[in-house]
């Protein structure tokens, strides 16, 4: 007889696992090789045995003590004693049903959790919409008016979905239950499965004569115009929800929700990143030198602000409150960081360039056709071999 592997191995786990992660090895093993999955596949059906071997032992404080202590002899009529059942071991008093639900349910589409179908009220699937906003719309809000097509209740049937003069029947495959059974034969024994009846899609009801006006679907589309509120500080990509203006629900479920997502257009000058607004405003050389007034542009209009003598270009200024309004309070608002830009002007005049080299001169700076002269002149070779001579 083949000498088996260390349970730990087979689950590739290490010796200080927890129960958690055995479980989840063990689900994993279990879904991989299970019969039902390898229909006549010997091989695998025997990796399935030993992954469920190695975990009712390992999944067990008690038996795992004992194969930590003594091994596979633990459980071969020695130390430990021997244990009935499937592949030589009990069962009974594991926690496997969660295990083989949760596996059942992976392998045949529904549970444990899922085993019920749910032919109750539902509600209906959320719409998606956009529009389009200016940078000035986002920041301060607006109204906005968007054209949708929705889903409306058919006057023709009255929402019946079948022709006028008739009615909808019990579905005659689950017998209005909305769910059907199926059962499957495993290796632990008959696998019961609830699923969602296809005849009726979970309704309980069949249509034999449909509505001419809905096909039987019991909704017609028909254009809506819906009013949509931006709020003020809204930024680009974020969503706006309308209640109630989605697709119809089901089995008298409430409707869906409109989610309307905004595209905010950029603006020529000013940037946005959060609360805050970013630009950049020109001022002249001497409004830099010897300070001044300068107009800059902001959200609310133009304002006029002081520069300090002596600024450099790349200063940066904040104007406080002037920035995007807060979401949750329209009277919070960002700020607004203007970076002041010197320009230096391409095309003067002769008077302004005279100027210019006045007030240079006053600075105490000497124009370089008068300090050409003092240069020192490089001597030739010759006038150095003439010094020579005369020496």
């Amino acid at each position: 007889m083949a000498e088996k592997r260390d349970y730990y191995e087979v689950l590739g786990v290490d010796r200080g696992a927890d129960d958690a992660t055995l479980k989840k090895a063990y689900r994993k093993l279990a879904k991989k090789y299970h019969p039902d999955v390898n229909p006549g596949d010997a091989e695998a059906e025997k990796k399935f045995k030993e992954a469920t071997e190695a975990y009712s032992v390992l999944s067990d404080p008690e038996k795992r003590k004992q194969y930590d202590q003594f091994g596979h002899a633990a459980f071969e009529g020695g130390a430990g004693g021997g244990y009935g059942g499937f592949g030589g071991f009990d069962f009974s008093g594991q926690d496997m049903g969660d295990i083989f639900g949760d596996l059942f349910g992976d392998l045949f589409g529904g549970g444990a959790s899922r085993r019920r179908a749910n032919n109750g009220p539902m509600k209906g699937a959320s719409l998606r919409a956009v529009i389009h906003i200016s940078f000035q719309e986002a920041v301060f809000g607006c109204e906005k008016e968007l054209e949708i097509k929705l889903k409306e209740t058919c006057t023709t049937c009255n929402g019946t979905g079948a022709k006028p003069g008739t009615q909808p029947e019990t579905c005659p495959r689950c017998k209005g239950e909305g769910q059907v059974v199926y059962t499957q034969q495993s290796l632990f024994g008959m696998v019961r499965n609830v699923q969602t009846c296809p005849e009726c899609n979970g309704t309980g009801k069949v249509i034999k004569d449909k509505c001419t006006s809905c096909h039987g679907s019991g909704y017609v589309t028909v254009p809506k115009k819906i009013q949509v509120s931006v709020p003020a500080g809204i930024d680009d990509g974020q969503s706006i929800r309308i209640r109630d203006k989605g697709e119809p629900g089901k089995n008298g479920g409430p409707r869906g929700d409109l989610l309307v997502e905004v595209q905010v257009a950029r603006h020529p000058i000013f940037q946005r990143q959060d609360m805050n607004i970013f630009s950049t405003a020109p001022i002249t050389y001497a409004q830099a030198a010897l300070g001044g007034d300068v107009r800059i542009n902001t959200v609310d209009g133009d304002i006029i602000y002081t520069v300090k003598p002596g600024t450099q270009t790349d200063t940066k200024i904040r104007l406080k409150g002037k920035g995007v309004p807060s979401l949750r309070n329209k009277n919070v608002r960002g700020d607004h960081y203007v970076t002041l830009v010197v320009q230096v002007p391409t095309k003067l005049s002769e008077e302004a360039k005279e100027a210019l080299r006045a007030f240079d001169a006053a600075c105490g700076n000497r124009p370089a056709a008068e300090t050409k002269g003092h240069e020192k002149k490089k001597k030739s070779f010759m006038d150095k071999l003439k010094e020579t001579f005369e020496e």
